[in-house]
């Protein structure tokens, strides 16, 4: 069992960055982040494993994943140029070859 601990939501004015955290407790295969809007399904934000990166159409260029390289069970997202678009509730995610595993989620909200 692999537990997620996430930090770095809050609220930040459109246009500012934000970096969110996620700390696994055990090895994984690749680690990412999801998000969900109120009233919409979760999405697909960004997903690192190994040295490949995958990110949503709608973040590309503003938000970049990176893996610690010390600890390879940390995972980084930085936001910049927020948009209220961007407001949600953002999950970690993990996955070992045999697992999925999800963070409590932490919420970014943009907003002047």
């Amino acid at each position: 069992q692999v537990q997620l601990v996430e930090s770095g939501g809050g609220l930040v004015q459109p246009g500012g960055s934000l970096t969110l955290s996620c700390a696994a407790s055990g090895s994984v295969f690749s680690m990412g982040w999801y998000r969900q809007a109120p009233g919409k399904e979760r999405e697909l934000v960004a997903i690192i494993s190994g040295g490949t990166t995958k990110y949503a159409s709608s973040v590309k260029e503003r938000f970049t994943i990176s893996r610690d390289n010390a600890k390879n069970t940390v995972v980084y997202l930085q936001m910049n140029s927020l948009k209220p678009e961007d407001t949600a509730v953002y999950y970690c995610n993990a996955r070992t070859f045999l697992s999925v595993y999800w963070g409590q989620g932490t919420q970014v909200t943009v907003s002047s």
